[in-house]
């Protein structure tokens, strides 16, 4: 396959204000450039969509800097080398690199990293065995500490993250693992597949009535996808010493107004609890012992994932305003494979 001239990138065309709108976006042709010294010409096979890039979209100072108006936007995406002007990649070779939402990539080799079908299918490393995967896996145990016999909390539970939090805490010793989701169905797969003790539907009732209900006798961690109503709820479900990460709050990403919750902060004094922020920027060098770990328990069947799969590079948008919404059932991915 040769290198075209031009390929089909997704810019951001205005900031949003609340929800995300398709005027907000622009679908463009830009140019694709040859590979320099130290470079490599991507052809992108999936694309990945992330709560996070929510975020990006604002102007305002962040982990990560806001996307540019009328520049590409970037993202997670595994792709295969067409041109290569860079020792160690070859064409043919699959790699792993951050330049999403579009479909061809030039970019420096040291930016992109080789990946095997042969461990996992390609999409996995965006997935289970990529980002999100080590996110669950270095929230629970750095962050979260889980110990044997604890009672575990995962809000969106469904997720690509909260799924595997989850599986993870019961596959380390949790004595019971608790998760919430947006559907009946969901609900079902948290407990007939990945093997939670419990679940809920967290539009059938108030969260803290529903959580009370799955664990009597209160929880220890609390897995934070949400925020706003679940975090509160686990507040007031916490035993004393309980410990809450708080990886994403997506319940309130697209709210103009502040949240009304939590409004129980002052048990965190009575109940000595710890609540601490989790960015996977942080725990890279787990990487090695968390391909290794998680591959294991895919191979033997003990970790479960599900992806939600959106065809060609027209439709990232819907599939990424589709997570927002809850639309995904596990990791939402863009195919771009013929």
């Amino acid at each position: 396959m040769s290198l075209p001239s031009t390929g089909r990138e997704w810019h951001l065309a205005a900031r949003p204000r609340g929800w995300p709108t398709p005027a907000d976006f622009a679908l463009r042709k830009g140019p694709v450039a040859p590979p320099g010294p130290g470079q490599v010409a991507v052809r992108n096979l999936h694309l990945s969509v992330d709560p996070y890039m929510r975020g990006r979209m604002n102007d305002a100072k962040s982990y990560a800097e806001p996307y540019a108006l009328g520049r590409p936007m970037t993202g997670g995406a595994v792709g295969v080398v067409v041109e290569s002007a860079a020792e160690g990649l070859a064409p043919g070779d699959h790699v792993l690199h951050d330049q999403g939402w579009r479909e061809w990539a030039t970019l420096d080799a040291a930016r992109a990293t080789r990946v095997s079908a042969d461990l996992a299918p390609l999409p996995a490393y965006l997935g289970v065995l990529g980002m999100p995967g080590l996110t669950a896996y270095s929230g629970l145990l750095e962050v979260g500490r889980l110990r044997e016999g604890d009672t575990v909390f995962v809000s969106g539970a469904a997720g690509a993250v909260g799924g595997q939090a989850g599986q993870i805490a019961r596959l380390k010793g949790a004595a019971r693992v608790i998760g919430s989701a947006g559907s009946a169905e969901k609900v079902r797969l948290l407990t007939e597949e990945y093997g939670f003790d419990a679940a809920f539907n967290y539009k059938d009732g108030p969260v803290a009535e529903q959580l009370a209900a799955a664990a009597p006798e209160g929880i220890d961690l609390y897995f934070d996808n949400v925020g706003g109503e679940h975090l509160e709820a686990a507040i007031g479900a916490f035993n004393v010493h309980g410990r809450a990460v708080i990886c994403g709050m997506i319940a309130q990403y697209n709210a103009t107004e502040p949240p009304p919750a939590p409004r129980n902060l002052p048990l965190i004094v009575g109940k000595r609890l710890r609540i601490e922020g989790l960015l996977v920027l942080d725990h890279y060098g787990l990487q090695p012992r968390f391909v290794e770990e998680v591959s294991a328990w895919i191979r033997s069947g003990e970790l479960r994932y599900r992806e939600t799969t959106v065809k060609g590079v027209e439709n990232a948008l819907d599939a990424f305003l589709g997570m927002l919404r809850g639309e995904n059932t596990g990791k939402m991915i863009i195919s771009l494979e013929e």
